[in-house]
């Protein structure tokens, strides 16, 4: 069954200039500034400053849990007994499909719903008992979390596994390799739990981290501080860790990153020029792949921190490179989430009818003995054309444009709220906005590069003879 390759479709013309699109899209972020600018906030929101900033923990009840652990062993029996091709086994389509995007998404737009259904947060609840650690310890006081160690385990974590999704991903998304993770992982949560109790999940279970934070965007709060609405729980700031910082920046730059090695241009100009092997698929283009993620993340961290800084000095706000940022970090998530769906829709739409089939045949195993009919068996075909690509383009540009927009109010109300007068918070305004202006119009250039196709009507030039044979994307890789 041939599958959608990750989020793109079919090349087509747009119908305006490419950089009409982008500029318009910059010209949009000004003009929200404009129309937020004279606007004040509200006095309630100042004390959201002082909520400490973790991942917010609830009680669920333990049957959810317990089924979500099965459901976990299950996945895992279908990698490692199942089918290894990609199409036919549930395991690459449930974790790099649903797990991995559609429940950020989901989350990003209800809260964080996840905690009764995370296994790998009720396995480190579970472990984190002081009667096993009396036994094993002789102390049933967990170990105290160094304040050093910070998100770090999480940044780790969420290190590898974006490197998994964009970097080592024909291998990784086999589904023995996909599931082994799984199960090590649920290892290292019982081991997290058992000795460091809940700390561990508010700083080390790292889709406890994720979850909670794209939920701070979700129009319902389930318990988290933060008002109720979309972006309510965005009022407080980030930790002035740097670890905290470097996990949020991984978020957006890990869809960017994405649509960056997908480009005609990163692939023709940068890795195709690279010396010997290392511009052919192997181990050295992971490396360098790898190496080039993490100076980005480094890049990143150092143009909006200094952007961030420039405001808080203008508004004399008397924070530091790490407090400045991690102020106005909390408008880069909903950028983040604008990114994650635009890039990532048709993908969804489209590999997400795979797991109609899988349903009834979930390790694709040719004696499987349940045998369901239609749509739930091998006589399904997955609609690749049921939307045209250029209703994903449009979809991507409405909602990035949105959330940029989203992204200078939340700036606006914290900048207002620190800046020591109205007159320096005006000016203070200034250098975010050229960051979010410059953001916007790179990642609109970026999203566009795999999905259309120049011609006379976008760029100006006279149109390029047509290829003899449209070719569709081949087999899904993530």
């Amino acid at each position: 069954m041939r599958v959608l390759a990750h989020a793109f479709g079919a090349r087509f013309d747009l119908p305006i200039p490419l950089w009409v699109f982008v500029v318009s899209g910059a010209v949009v972020v000004v003009v929200s500034f404009l129309l937020v600018l004279p606007r004040r906030v509200r006095d309630g929101a100042a004390g959201q400053d002082a909520v400490e900033d973790r991942a917010e923990l609830r009680a669920t009840p333990a049957w959810l849990g317990l089924l979500s652990v099965l459901g976990l062993a299950f996945l895992c029996w279908c990698g490692f007994v199942g089918s290894q091709e990609i199409a036919e086994n549930i395991v690459p389509t449930v974790f790099w499909l649903l797990v991995w995007i559609a429940v950020p998404l989901s989350v990003a737009l209800i809260g964080d719903w996840t905690q009764p259904v995370n296994p790998f947060f009720f396995l480190s609840r579970v472990a984190d008992s002081p009667a096993l650690r009396r036994t094993l310890l002789g102390s049933e006081a967990p170990l105290t979390w160094p304040r050093w160690l910070a998100w770090w385990p999480a940044v780790v974590l969420f290190l590898l596994a974006v490197l998994g999704e964009l970097v080592f991903n024909l291998t990784v998304t086999m589904p023995e390799n996909t599931a082994l993770a799984l199960a090590l992982y649920a290892g290292l949560c019982l081991l997290g739990g058992f000795f460091f109790g809940e700390s561990w999940r508010i700083r080390g279970e790292f889709w406890t981290v994720l979850y909670d934070t794209w939920g701070r965007i979700g129009y319902f709060r389930f318990g988290a501080p933060g008002q109720r609405g979309f972006a309510g729980g965005l009022e407080r700031p980030f930790s002035r860790q740097l670890s905290r910082v470097v996990f949020v920046l991984m978020m957006l730059l890990n869809v960017n990153y994405d649509g960056l090695i997908t480009t005609p241009q990163w692939g023709n100009d940068v890795e195709r020029r690279l010396p010997g092997s290392w511009g052919q698929p192997g181990i050295h283009l992971e490396s360098f792949r790898t190496v080039t993620f993490i100076l980005m993340v480094a890049v990143m961290l150092g143009v909006f921190g200094a952007f961030a800084l420039s405001s808080a000095r203008i508004g004399r706000h008397g924070t530091g490179f790490l407090g400045s940022l991690s102020g106005l970090l909390p408008s880069v998530v909903p950028i983040a989430f604008g990114y994650l769906f635009a890039h990532n829709i048709e993908y969804i739409l489209i590999n997400g009818q795979l797991m109609a089939p899988l349903i009834g045949n979930p390790p694709g195993l040719d004696s499987w003995p349940i045998h369901l009919p239609y749509p739930f068996n091998d006589g399904y075909e997955v609609n690749h054309t049921f939307l045209p690509s250029s209703f994903y383009w449009y979809a991507a540009v409405v909602v990035i444009i949105a959330v940029h927009v989203i992204a200078v109010f939340l700036a606006h109300r914290h900048l207002q709220r620190k800046a020591t007068s109205p007159e320096v918070e005006r000016v203070s305004e200034l250098p975010w906005l050229v960051a979010m202006v410059g953001y916007t119009m790179l990642s609109l250039w970026l999203l566009a590069q795999p999905l259309i196709q120049e011609t006379s009507t976008t760029s100006g030039a006279p149109a390029p003879l047509p290829p003899a044979v449209s070719q569709p994307v081949g087999p899904m890789t993530l």
